[in-house]
């Protein structure tokens, strides 16, 4: 039955990676997400990711680059995808740490090299093209500016569209200069070129903690002409407000007043009013979802932000209000520590609009939330369970099964050297000694006094035809045991082997602190230089019972010759 299913999905795959090839992105989402249904696997995650990227969808392609992670961490695949995702966010620093933890894994994959230079590019300091791109290439572009009440009013003129139209099909700027194009590359990078009062009467937490939300205006200040608040932006075009609207807004001020006293309860009354008096205006129920959070109602935060974003995207709010909205859910979830949902909210309100602050928070959460689920992961039993099995597949010459059970191990015990060990003996069988080699390091790393780590690794030097490294790592076993037959047969073999090549020699003896010092002194080089250009010369200088116990060195080490 599981190999039916399994068959079923791949077959799912197939269809979807052809509707994707045929750019039928919404047809590709549903094949990949029917065949998730049938095998959860990275695969699937990591093709669905794709599907969301191409469909402009990149919080969701986030979201499944994440998953393929998780499920198949030492995996290129998901990094690329997530990397990918976040630059068409505009998130280059985190797509920075996304590119280069899939080059520590694959450190020459091109694809990913050509990511990170990508995403550096866009990190080249501030006011260059390279540091913002050309944002009217968005595939999103003309959803954002009809979001916004102020870019949606010149979208009515169809001229200006049709330029904001060509510049997203050719990729190239013009007229930038024009008052109607700044305020559109404002929008579009969600920076504020216009110096925009706070469009949500909300400055930064009272709080020294980075998880809290942000509370209302301590000052109430009236919203300016220029304000960036969708639904006074709405009413301009009106004669004159309401006299709804002015009370509405007056009940507002009595509950920022209330709230700056810590009165909760008479804050909360007096945001009501103003949302019976305006139920338009998001601003207010975005207030009240703030007291909430203060009083740690969690559960009723979340379902007021809710609304507010509903009531927002009816009255098409501005995407900076709403991303306040988003953002303050995220919040309100971490508070309930289900980080989940906490990123998954700050990854929408990221999508509306990026604060540096959110992403910040973002890029902490997931880092606790990994560190977490890795320690939650540690379970020693199930770890020599898993390290037997490898064992078993070793002694069978089954290197690849017993590599993955190793593997598993690790994870499941990253304390203990012995199972690196034997990872490094997998990895040499397999002829990955880079691989190995760090293994071996590892080991030693938490168990310096294990002698099995030296030997693995002085025989993947041996391998490695570095014999003068073999040697040093023989020499290193030695000192812990010099009854270690094993490690005094390398030691005898490593040493015939380096005498019989010169170079080695050489190159060895130059890795000696003692020869470093006597070919660095001034007078020493001046010495041989006299050396190699008379003879004769070396009569004199033997005279010196310093000089000469110092050449008498330089000749044991095969450093210098004497013709």
């Amino acid at each position: 039955m599981a190999d039916t299913k399994k068959q079923q999905a791949e077959q799912l795959k197939v269809e979807g990676n052809k509707a994707l090839a045929e750019s039928k992105y919404e047809e590709a989402l549903r094949l990949y997400t029917e065949a998730l249904t049938l095998d959860n696997n990275a695969v699937l995650y990591s093709n669905r990711s794709a599907a969301h990227t191409k469909a402009g969808n990149y919080v969701e392609a986030i979201e499944d680059a994440e998953k393929a992670i998780q499920m198949r961490p030492d995996w290129i695949k998901g990094w690329s995808r997530k990397g990918t995702a976040l630059c068409y966010l505009k998130r280059y620093e985190e797509a920075k740490i996304a590119f280069e933890e899939g080059l520590k894994i694959e450190p020459d994959n091109q694809q990913l090299k050509d990511g990170l230079a990508e995403a550096e590019s866009n990190l080249t300091g501030p006011g260059g093209s390279s540091a913002i791109g050309n944002p009217f290439t968005q595939p999103d572009v003309m959803q954002k500016l009809e979001a916004n009440p102020k870019t949606r009013e010149y979208l009515k003129d169809p001229l200006f569209r049709q330029q904001i139209e060509l510049m997203r099909l050719s990729g190239s700027m013009q007229n930038v200069n024009d008052s109607r194009m700044i305020a559109c590359l404002g929008v579009l990078l969600g920076i504020d070129l216009q110096t925009f009062d706070d469009p949500d009467d909300i400055p930064k937490p009272s709080s020294s903690s980075k998880f809290t939300s942000e509370p209302p205006s301590s000052t109430s200040k009236p919203q300016s002409s220029s304000d960036s608040n969708s639904s006074q932006q709405n009413k301009s075009n009106e004669s004159s407000v309401s006299d709804e609207q002015k009370k509405a807004k007056a009940a507002k001020e009595k509950g920022n007043a209330a709230y700056k006293e810590k009165k909760f309860e008479e804050a909360i009354k007096h945001y009501d009013e103003a949302i019976d008096l305006d139920p338009t205006e998001m601003t207010y129920l975005n207030n009240k979802a703030a007291v909430y959070f203060e009083q740690k109602k969690y559960d009723e935060c979340i379902a007021i932000c809710e609304k507010a974003v509903e009531v927002g995207r009816e009255n098409r709010a501005d995407f900076t209000i709403i991303a306040k909205a988003l953002a303050r859910t995220g919040k309100a979830y971490l508070k309930k520590e289900d980080e989940e949902n906490a990123i998954r909210y700050l990854n929408k309100s990221l999508s509306e609009h990026r604060a540096p602050d959110i992403a910040k928070l973002v890029l902490e959460i997931e880092k606790q939330k990994k560190e977490k689920e890795r320690l939650a992961y540690i379970n020693p039993e199930i770890a020599l369970e898993e390290k037997t099995k490898g064992n078993e597949f070793y002694q069978q010459g089954k290197y690849p099964e017993a590599l993955k059970h190793y593997t598993e191990a690790i994870k499941r015990n990253p304390q203990d050297a012995k199972i690196y060990s034997n990872r490094a003996a997998c990895y040499t069988k397999l002829m990955e000694f880079n691989l190995a080699l760090r293994d071996c390091d590892e080991c030693i790393k938490l168990e310096p006094n294990f002698i099995k780590g030296y030997l693995r690794k002085a025989a993947i030097f041996t391998a490695m035809k570095e014999t003068s490294k073999a040697t040093l790592a023989y020499q290193k076993a030695l000192e812990l045991d010099p009854n270690c037959a094993e490690a005094q047969q390398g030691y005898r073999s490593s040493l015939i082997q380096e005498n019989s090549d010169p170079e080695a020699v050489r190159k060895r003896a130059m890795e000696n602190p003692e020869i470093q010092e006597i070919l660095s002194d001034p007078a020493m080089r001046l010495i041989l230089e006299q050396m190699q250009k008379d003879p004769n010369a070396l009569k004199e200088h033997l005279k010196n019972p310093d000089v000469a116990s110092k050449i008498e060195k330089l000749l044991e080490a095969g450093i210098i010759a004497i013709r």
